[in-house]
């Protein structure tokens, strides 16, 4: 995983060079203006970057970080920058791909990872459902959340029922 992570981290460099490109291509005062035709784009790269970010260190990558893997501003002010919206909608992304991550894991033999998962996504849907969100696009990937959760408290409870998540727990409690 750390090598995939360190091959990852070098595509970005592409990445910066082409956000660089895309900067100078409109006028900085107009980014909501053409932000329809990178939008999916930024999205996609959000994701990836906190996939990346949380296979190295199992912790959400901060919007401002993400930003900097990317090579663009974090700040609205700035011109070409990260809406937030944007970030939000790849971290829920990320919580998809975490739900697929957990059941492979299992399948795989690391019987761990799907706890330490667990945990990691009930905390992001505990921050989501403080945030008052309205009925758009975002607001509909944040209901799909709801089945990723689901579907990794199953996997947890099928561990737990096969008596799997007693080794967990040991690899757990051995990792801190």
């Amino acid at each position: 995983v750390p090598k995939k992570c360190q091959k990852a981290r070098e595509h970005f460099g592409t990445v910066r060079t082409q956000m660089e490109s895309l900067k100078t291509k409109f006028p900085a005062d107009q980014y909501y203006r053409f932000h329809e035709h990178w939008r999916f784009v930024l999205q996609r790269l959000v994701f990836l970057a906190a996939f990346v970010v949380y296979l190295e260190s199992e912790t959400l990558v901060t919007r401002e970080a993400v930003a900097e893997i990317l090579g663009i501003e974090a700040d609205r002010e700035r011109g070409f920058h990260l809406d937030i919206e944007d970030y939000l909608s790849g971290v829920l992304t990320l919580a998809s791909e975490l739900a697929r991550l957990a059941v492979n894991s299992v399948t795989a033999g690391d019987y761990s990872r799907p706890l330490r998962i667990s945990t990691f996504i009930n905390e992001l849907d505990s921050g989501f459902r403080l945030l008052n969100l309205k009925n758009d696009s975002l607001r509909k990937r944040y209901d799909g959340l709801k089945y990723d959760v689901k579907k990794i408290e199953e996997v947890v409870y099928d561990l737990s029922i096969r008596g799997l998540n007693k080794e967990a727990t040991v690899g757990v409690g051995a990792e801190k």
